[in-house]
């Protein structure tokens, strides 16, 4: 159903001439931001509409393929079902010998289910999709850095079949990544078709995967902090409206078919005592851990897949049977995890060793699941085992100390954003998903205490998120959603600016404001009566002055800032941009090495995008 909707739209955009529809829009003097609006309203609707219909193919692979699965006595279930059909039909067929021999293989063909998804799934890829360079979130992070959004949304039907069989058929993924790609393709898809430039068509597939996000969670400021955090890089107030709109929009169609309630039932929380919050810091600790470790597993486990000479089918038959092996004896391991997750938050009697071994389960399955080439996402595993992690953390901390008032529940929920923040490094996405999905606000403080420490030891252990290390490994370094390393090929001669406008630090402040209005700049480098530098004016600078000044009336070098962070004109646009980073500033002086009162010229912000776009070009000419 959504392969032949995704069809149907795009085959109605193409009847439209693009040329048409922007000479139109030019002649109308509609303006960029009113345009962008509009069709991120329809990124975020598509988007909605699609995730739900995705959701409901793969429940109902699900649903035909484990009947309901989920505990071990629906496994049981599920066999008894397997014996009684087999020797119904090999009855009515007159061959009892048959009947036995199926029942015994009972077991084994409900083992079997992932594996004949991995062979479905293998023969999808083979015939439709063919190899990709990075699967999932990182392949739209690298177009977002290398190729302005541009995405392949012809084949993404294929994708979201793949997926859909993926976790249907029990493998150890979740839908939130597959999700995202569809909100992403159908961003790109728009922006594509209307020839947008690489800066709108970058805003709309972050749009899109911010209504991936709130579709498939009901998390609406959640997805749009994911794209601001982990595919734009940084926050822009050119691209939040936009962001922010689609997963609006995406997040009230979601709601309008399936209500208002957030994606956990859980009973109300309550913060006890201080004397808990150490304890929390216990379980970041933990989280970090596993974080790191579900990291380095995902890429260990791609290595050796990819060195591994064998056709995909077979690599995704392996790992299905892997699954369908541990299903046996945790099948709360297959799909999605979601019941699981709800019951453990909910208080259910688990045990702590089943809690243990289904948190190693899921940090284990899952990278294999991916690196075979199952399709599917990394944020429902990680919810899954950060649930499973904080149970069995919260239960052995109830029995250490007895007289606290300790609720494992609790633990489980934080654990979820912690193991999440320290999988994706993206802790204010882990705050607000834990409480859009949970609807629970009284967690704060040990939310914030367990996230920030799991966050902390995952990225000294391990730099890279699960996104970002595989990018890192083929030579792609990701800085505020650009690569650093093109950047690397421009030096800072090559883009700065040299006639830039200069003020003396006898000029007055009136003086120094009119200049600022003019230029329209941030801030002015300041020089003295010989024309060297000694520091920069801002409009802040002179706020700041004029509101302390008490009637008295002050230079431009009495105000202006006088530490200065400068570049020099060999430094390389990565160089400076780090630097600029660090300071969040939004320029900075070009200055001679062996001099760094002779002030060459200014690089702003705007001139890096130039850089980048400027570095982009010779890399595709230097490829040609």
């Amino acid at each position: 159903m959504v392969t032949y909707i995704w069809m149907q739209l795009v085959t109605s955009l193409r009847q439209f001439s693009p040329h048409k529809i922007i000479l139109w829009l030019n002649r109308q003097k509609i303006s960029e931001s009113a345009i962008l609006a509009v069709i991120a309203i329809l990124v975020g609707m598509t988007s909605g509409i699609s995730i739900w219909l995705f959701n409901q193919m793969f429940s109902l692979i699900y649903r035909t393929s484990f009947n309901e699965l989920g505990t071990p006595l629906g496994l049981l279930e599920r066999k008894e079902t397997i014996l009684k059909l087999s020797y119904a039909a090999t009855r009515w067929l007159g061959i009892e010998s048959a009947g036995i021999v199926l029942g015994r293989l009972g077991n084994w063909l409900f083992i079997l289910i992932p594996a004949i998804g991995g062979l479905i799934v293998g023969l999808i890829v083979h015939l439709f999709i063919g190899k990709e360079r990075y699967p999932g979130i990182a392949g739209v992070m690298e177009a977002i850095a290398l190729a302005g959004g541009r995405l392949h949304y012809k084949i993404m039907p294929a994708k979201v079949a793949a997926a859909a069989l993926s976790i249907g058929s029990g493998a150890s993924v979740g839908p939130a990544d597959p999700s995202m790609q569809i909100g992403a393709n159908l961003g790109s898809m728009f922006g594509q078709v209307l020839r947008f430039s690489d800066e709108r068509i970058r805003t709309l597939v972050a749009a899109g995967v911010a209504g991936g996000v709130a579709a498939c969670f009901n998390a609406p400021i959640a997805g749009m902090f994911f794209a601001l955090e982990i595919i734009i890089g940084e926050l822009s107030v050119n691209t939040f409206g936009i962001i922010a709109l689609s997963s609006v929009v995406s997040s009230v169609f979601t709601q309008a078919m399936s209500g208002p309630q957030p994606a956990f039932h859980i009973p109300e929380y309550t913060f006890n005592s201080i004397w808990e919050l150490p304890l929390y810091l216990g379980l970041g600790i933990l989280a970090g851990f596993s974080a790191a470790f579900y990291i380095r597993f995902h890429h260990f486990t791609r290595n050796i897949f990819e060195k591994w000479k064998a056709p995909r089918w077979i690599k995704l038959a392996i790992a299905g049977l892997s699954v369908g092996l541990v299903g046996v004896y945790l099948p709360q391991v297959f799909g999605t995890g979601y019941n699981t997750i709800e019951q453990i938050l909910n208080g259910k009697l688990f045990g702590i060793p089943l809690l243990l071994s289904l948190t190693f389960a899921r940090l284990v399955l899952t990278p294999i699941c991916i690196s075979s080439g199952f399709y599917g996402g990394v944020f429902a595993p990680a919810l899954f085992s950060g649930a499973a992690l904080g149970g069995a953390y919260g239960l052995i901390i109830e029995q250490i100390f007895p007289s606290l008032p300790i609720s494992p529940p609790a633990f489980a929920m934080v654990g979820m954003a912690a193991v999440l923040a320290g999988t994706i490094h993206a802790p204010i996405t882990s705050f607000i998903l834990l409480f859009e999905m949970t609807h629970d606000y009284r967690i704060i403080l040990p939310l914030m205490a367990a996230v920030n420490v799991s966050l902390f030891l995952s990225w000294h252990l391990q730099h890279d998120s699960v996104y970002t290390l595989g990018l890192t490994r083929k030579g792609i370094r990701l800085k505020r959603g650009r690569d650093v390393d093109v950047l690397e090929t421009i030096t800072v001669s090559e883009i700065m600016i040299t006639e830039a406008a200069t003020l003396r630090e006898s000029d007055s402040l009136t003086m120094a404001t009119d200049l600022l209005v003019q230029t329209r700049h941030h801030g002015l480098p300041v020089v003295n009566n010989a024309g060297e530098l000694i520091g920069i004016i801002t409009a802040q600078d002179i706020g700041r002055a004029q509101g302390n000044d008490n009637g008295v009336v002050h230079s431009v070098g009495e105000v202006c800032t006088r530490e200065l962070l400068v570049t020099y004109p060999d430094e390389t646009i990565g160089e400076a941009l780090y630097r600029i980073g660090v300071r969040n500033v939004n320029q900075l002086p070009v200055v001679l090495r062996n001099n760094p009162r002779r002030l060459l010229g200014l690089l702003r912000n705007t001139d890096i995008a130039r850089a980048y776009e400027l570095a982009l070009t010779r890399r595709k000419n230097n490829s040609t």
